[in-house]
């Protein structure tokens, strides 16, 4: 059988890609091994999947003054070695890399081990991440034309990103279900970020008066002194029931990332986005 080695993570715009991706994999006959951080988003979301997850060391390349500056570049380091060592064990074919700091180890260890490497950009201009790995990049896929320019022309291939499937196919009693909502008030998703998450938080009251709320908040952002309120509830991420949740929304709130513009554009979601 075919290996592959997914890498990406940092966010779930650096996951979902790579999971979107999972079926088409299989059916070509590949068997994906993921790598990530130790504790990363990407961690549950690809464990749940029962697929195959290491964690390495790895370290934010920051372009702002922080004392972990003197710290992370040893991490990236180690990240290096420790993929260096995982490669040689399950000897892939092709590595496909998401982009986040965790994948620039994994893409850099397994171009020095020729090792055939895709990257996917999805936001119009490179990352520091993608910026450095590209350059042991075989080929590089972009979201939109604009970005062809801004990568070596030899490797630039323009695809779009990849969308979840599953995404079309929501059920709007099983979303109604998992929020205990009705249809007695529109619903408006929110997906944050902090600053996001506290501007929701602070009009809730009003928002309530009118429409029933699913917040999406992140990673160990939700806030426990809101539970139980009827027409509102909050999740730290979901996986598998998010094709529900777009099937019973009626606006999408969310970051202005590329992956979420790419799936609300596929829904024909009526949304506002937060650049």
């Amino acid at each position: 059988m075919k290996q592959i080695i997914l890498t990406g993570g940092g966010t779930a715009g650096h996951v979902t890609p790579n999971i979107a991706l999972l079926p088409s994999l299989a059916a070509a006959g590949y068997q994906v091994t993921y790598i990530g951080s130790y504790t990363g988003i990407e961690k549950q979301l690809i464990e749940d999947l029962g697929i195959t997850y290491y964690g390495i060391s790895s370290g934010k390349l920051r372009r702002y003054k922080s004392w972990k500056n003197l710290t992370d570049p040893f991490r990236v380091i180690a990240g290096y070695f420790q993929s260096r060592k995982l490669i040689r064990k399950i000897k892939p074919d092709i590595v496909f890399s998401k982009g986040g700091f965790v994948s620039v180890p994994v893409v850099l260890a397994a171009s020095h081990k020729h090792i055939p490497v895709i990257i996917h950009e999805s936001d119009m201009t490179p990352g520091l991440a993608n910026k450095i790995a590209m350059r042991g990049a075989t080929k590089i896929c972009c979201n939109f034309p604009e970005t062809l320019k801004y990568l070596p022309k030899d490797k630039a291939v323009l695809t779009g990103s990849p969308i979840r499937h599953e995404l079309l196919l929501g059920n709007k009693p099983a979303g109604l279900k998992l929020c205990g909502f009705n249809t007695s008030k529109p619903i408006i998703l929110v997906v944050g970020a902090v600053k996001v998450n506290n501007a929701v938080r602070a009009i809730l009251p009003e928002l309530l008066k009118k429409y029933q709320v699913v917040h999406l908040c992140g990673k160990g952002k939700t806030d426990a002194s809101l539970n139980g309120i009827d027409g509102y509830i909050q999740f730290e991420y979901i996986s598998d029931q998010m094709r529900d949740l777009f099937a019973i929304s009626d606006i999408v709130i969310s970051r202005a990332g590329a992956n979420a513009i790419c799936e609300l554009l596929a829904l024909r979601k009526p949304n506002i986005l937060i650049p």
